[in-house]
């Protein structure tokens, strides 16, 4: 990773840094309270599958248990899920058995869904004493870990808004003098960069990503002034929603500014492709991508950008749309109100939250600290546009519902991945999905407003 060396770049970014960074907290900056005793104890951790970076999560796995248990004397044992589902379910099944991880580590979308269940620690200030106190954190992160600052269970572990990044050469060869800032435009310069014979693509996405399909939607939706739940009222079969989908699934079957391949496509075959130069746009990427691209073909070729903030078939931004950006988006690290080893759970957070520990895993994975000393201290110039997006972000609605809803928004695309791949989803086949995503989603927002 190259870091900027003059002071005047380290204060761009440390700005940006700073506008994410509000005053607050609980006032107590301190340490853990002590060290823990956990000779012959081992803490279960649960966690998501880092497919882009398997090897280096293997490693971090056995290098961050050695650090834990040089601390405290006891042994980590890692698990791992592998998709959003997979996810929901993970949750569900420690839910109704009492039993499970001690800690868990969870999408920002998926803490409304933890803490709904009731099953994971509500941290009190002594919690946040053992894991460096409120103020160690980036401000902004804390937006999503909890129903207010009074109520809180996600524990902020990495920061990771939703960007694009382009090739600025590709942009250039199309005349194209800076990235675009409306869905309408980012189509139009797309097909401007498009040329199959040579197999080079506008945009680069991946329609059978485990995670990504359903926040391209939301950003739409929420962008055209639906928010999507609104009170007791989900909002999937508002016509700003079906007006996404036809976006999204245009780019592969109407535009064509897409690699048709993408449609088998996870986000780690989005990368590959614009890290060989074959893309314009890469979407719904974060920082995560950046270890990959500075040791590919398009080394000082690119740059990262905000994605669109005016909604299709809008020329400037509506409303509060400027600020719908990105989902409020990274990991929350959550403990078990069942575990018995809630003080070895602590020390874990404690060290993968410290500050040294959050720039390594920033070096080797790319995401942005969610420690505010680690964040300010960073002085890549590549990253001031993902901590602007940081600042523009949107936390997605705090119900235990959300997780169904996220669910229900991805399914409509896991459902239309057949029609897709013929060249085409029929109008109704997409009106009965949403319909029925309505349905599902309504219900579990009825039983969740209970």
């Amino acid at each position: 990773m190259k870091f900027a060396s003059s002071a005047k770049l380290a204060a761009v970014v440390v700005s940006a840094a700073l506008a994410l960074t509000a005053c607050g907290g609980s006032g107590n900056s301190g340490s853990s309270s002590g060290a823990v005793d956990g000779k012959g104890k081992k803490l279960s951790v649960l966690t998501g599958v880092n497919a882009q970076y398997s090897a280096q999560q293997k490693q971090w796995f056995t290098d961050i248990a050695a650090k834990f248990k040089a601390q405290t004397g006891a042994d980590i044992e890692f698990e791992t899920f592998a998709s959003a589902n997979d996810e929901l379910t993970r949750i569900q099944t420690s839910v109704v058995s009492g039993q499970g991880p001690d800690v868990y580590s969870l999408g920002t979308t998926f803490t409304p869904t933890a803490y709904a269940t009731k099953a994971f620690v509500t941290l009190s200030d002594d919690d946040w004493n053992k894991v460096g106190g409120k103020s160690r954190f980036n401000q902004a992160a804390l937006g999503i870990s909890g129903p207010d600052a009074q109520h809180q269970a996600g524990i902020p572990f990495v920061s990771r808004p939703f960007v694009m990044a382009y090739n600025k050469d590709l942009l250039a060869a199309a005349g194209i003098d800076k990235p675009a800032t409306t869905w309408d435009e980012l189509e139009a310069q797309a097909k401007k960069m498009t040329n199959p014979a040579t197999g080079t693509y506008g945009l680069a996405t991946g329609y059978k990503d485990n995670y990504d399909p359903w926040k391209f939607i939301w950003a739409m939706s929420v962008q055209a002034g639906n928010p999507l739940v609104d009170g007791k009222t989900l909002k999937l079969d508002d016509p700003a929603v079906k007006k996404a989908y036809e976006t999204y699934f245009g780019w592969l079957t109407k535009d064509k500014v897409v690699d048709p391949a993408s449609v088998g496509w996870s986000n780690s075959n989005a990368v590959a492709a614009f890290a060989s130069g074959k893309a314009g746009y890469l979407m719904m990427t974060t920082s995560s991508s950046l270890p990959t691209l500075e040791k590919s073909a398009v080394a000082g070729k690119y740059a990262y950008a905000t994605m669109p903030t005016a909604a299709p078939g809008d020329s400037s931004p509506k409303g509060d749309a400027a600020n719908a950006a990105s989902i409020l988006s990274g990991d929350n690290v959550v403990v078990a109100d069942y575990s018995k080893q809630k003080d070895l759970a602590f020390a874990y957070i404690n060290l993968i939250t410290s500050k040294d520990e959050q720039l390594n895993f920033q070096k080797i994975f790319g995401d942005l600290p969610a420690n505010a000393d680690a964040l300010k201290s960073l002085a890549n110039p590549q990253l001031q546009p993902v901590a602007d997006t940081a600042a523009k972000s949107k936390a997605t609605p705090f119900t235990g519902a959300w997780g169904d809803i996220q669910l229900a928004l991805m399914n409509v695309t896991v459902q239309s991945i057949p029609d897709l791949a013929k060249g085409s989803v029929d109008d109704s086949a997409l009106e009965s999905r949403l319909k029925d995503a309505q349905s599902k989603g309504q219900a579990s927002l009825d039983r969740a407003s209970k």
